[in-house]
């Protein structure tokens, strides 16, 4: 009885050789912890959007803070993001100074930058706003410090 030859797998394989398993893609790069996730926003001139505001009577601050927290939310993975912040700017607007302070501090932070601005911050805005150039204070110190994230981070002013 002769015997069947067996097949030899090193010749010529009765399938093709599967591909190596698809792994995801490479996480996002991390800087000072914390993956950056989404792209970079956009620095805004703190004079023109003063200006918008009291044109426009306070209504571009509910495009402002929409933007910013979008940005943020969309750049770092973190924070409210851009709808409920606009929620909170047309029902409980108060609430948003310290946020966008707060999150434009631990943002810059977790990157390992100086904090410049926190919650703490929005007490400019108010009680501020007694004094009058509160909110001014406010605005320039949290914008400056957003604009100046943005920078270090690749975008053009």
């Amino acid at each position: 009885m002769t015997e069947s030859p067996q097949p030899d797998p090193q010749a010529d394989p009765p399938y093709a050789a599967a591909p190596p398993p698809a792994y995801a893609a490479a996480p996002p790069p991390a800087y000072g912890g914390v993956p950056v996730t989404g792209s970079v926003g956009k620095v805004r001139s703190t004079g023109i959007c003063i200006l918008l505001y009291i044109v426009t009577l306070g209504i571009y601050s509910w495009y402002y803070y929409y933007k910013t927290h979008e940005e943020l939310k969309q750049h770092t993975g973190q924070g409210i993001g851009g709808v409920v912040a606009l929620i909170l700017a047309i029902f409980i607007n108060i609430v948003n100074p310290y946020l966008l302070s707060a999150e434009v501090g631990n943002v810059r932070r977790l990157r390992g930058q100086e904090q410049r601005v926190s919650g703490a911050t929005g007490l400019w805005f108010f009680p501020g706003m007694f004094i009058l150039v509160g909110p001014i204070i406010w605005f320039v110190k949290t914008n400056g410090a957003l604009n100046d994230y943005w920078v270090s981070q690749g975008a053009t002013a």
